[in-house]
């Protein structure tokens, strides 16, 4: 697939979706459906991820990933493109449920690199290969090492590249900024549209400037429309205007990560229901809540940067 028949497809805000919870951490199917339809009608990304790091996914049961896959297909209704997050932590399972996907219709699967065990380069290179030869659709590779434990390097993208329908990476790109660049060196004679997404938002412009395609953005739930807005402000040169729009953008993200999480979901999921009105519950244990302290923090920043709640 080339870049541009990518772009065309899935466009340069792919959203993961976030994964709603009643009270006892049951999946809230019904809300997910909302949250689906709020992201459309608001046109505030082009695609849809089901079951990706925002989405909780290392914290799902296989039924439950599958039958989210199967909610957003039929919200959806083909008004956007639907991008199924496969990746397990066991080889066996990732196919598995990557076969379910394309069983399912979706044709475009991103896949994180093998969590928990810490495989060699070779590990990891055989995973995603015998992952891609077990499907006909395609594959985009996720390297996001602070989660999984270990970086898909380089010279390991260059060999992957050379496998037909894995088209592409998606790279967590605040623990090695400048590693885009290197995956575009690794690649770029061996399959020159070999497509590049970051997936930080915090990352948003400095990637773009090495050349990322698109962002994965959790924050596309709030800023989905500012979130194009920069993008099209630094194509077009107007690189002030970029940068004064990415720092309120900046500063909710950096609100997130409060207290050493990693994982911002804890304090985002409030955020995303102060604005939509979706009631989507905290994140799954272990994950823990937000904190009164936090949420005060958070409330002056939204407030700061003028989103309305």
């Amino acid at each position: 697939m080339k870049r541009a028949e990518f772009t065309e497809k899935y466009g340069r805000i792919l959203c993961p979706l976030v994964t709603p919870y009643f009270e006892n951490e049951e999946v809230n199917y019904e809300a997910y459906g909302e949250i689906i339809e709020y992201l459309i009608k608001n046109d505030l990304c082009d695609s849809l991820i089901v079951t990706g790091t925002t989405g909780e996914a290392s914290l799902l049961t296989f039924d439950e990933r599958v039958k989210l896959m199967e909610t957003a297909l039929k919200i959806s209704a083909g008004r956007k493109p639907v991008i199924a997050g496969t990746g397990c932590a066991s080889t066996k399972e990732t196919i598995a449920l990557t076969q379910k996907a394309e069983e399912l219709g979706i044709d475009l699967c991103m896949v994180v690199a093998p969590f928990y065990n810490k495989p060699t380069q070779e590990g990891i290179y055989n995973h995603y290969k015998k992952v891609a030869e077990s499907v006909k659709i395609n594959i985009l590779l996720y390297n996001i090492p602070i989660f999984v434990g270990v970086n898909v390097d380089a010279p390991t993208v260059r060999e992957l590249s050379k496998i037909p329908n894995i088209i592409g990476i998606k790279d967590e790109a605040g623990i090695n900024p400048t590693q885009v660049t290197d995956f575009f060196l690794a690649t770029e004679d061996i399959n020159p549209e070999f497509v590049i997404f970051n997936g930080d938002d915090i990352m948003l412009l400095p990637t773009i400037v090495q050349g990322a395609m698109g962002i994965v953005s959790g924050g596309a739930h709030i800023f989905g429309h500012e979130i194009r807005e920069i993008m099209d402000a630094f194509a077009r040169g107007e690189n002030d205007k970029a940068k004064e729009m990415f720092v309120p953008l900046y500063r909710f993200c950096k609100s997130c990560g409060q207290n050493g999480r990693i994982l911002p979901n804890s304090i985002m999921r409030p955020a995303i229901e102060m604005v939509t009105g979706i009631k989507i519950g905290p994140a799954r244990s272990p994950l823990a809540p937000i904190t009164e302290q936090e949420k005060e923090v958070l409330v002056d920043v939204m407030k700061s940067i003028g989103i309305k709640f």
